[in-house]
């Protein structure tokens, strides 16, 4: 059995194109179903969030340092700290878990 990359990238730019096409020629109105909608809000939310969340825990040199600068940012955030300022703030919290963790 051979192996062609070519059909394989062809296959996968088929199927990637097909899920992008697909919605925007079959849906051509507006959504009116309420549950749908809301549905559809939360999409961006959840995808940023299932792609996020592993690379927080496993980034670290030190798993319970990106523990913690999850639970320091999802605290600042909820303070209402600008974006910036949690991007630091868990940058602190990872650099000095790793630093006394190194210890």
């Amino acid at each position: 059995m051979t192996h062609n990359i070519y059909l394989y990238i062809l296959v996968a730019t088929f199927v990637s194109f097909l899920i992008r096409i697909l919605p925007l020629t079959l849906i051509r109105g507006k959504i009116k179903n309420p549950f749908i909608r809301s549905f559809l809000y939360y999409v961006p939310y959840v995808t940023l969030a299932v792609m996020t969340f592993p690379a927080i825990i496993t980034a670290p040199q030190v798993p319970i340092a990106g523990i913690l600068a999850l639970i320091a940012g999802a605290a600042a955030a909820w303070k209402g700290l600008n974006m910036m300022g949690i991007a630091a703030l868990c940058c602190i919290v990872v650099f000095v878990c790793e630093t006394v963790a190194q210890m």
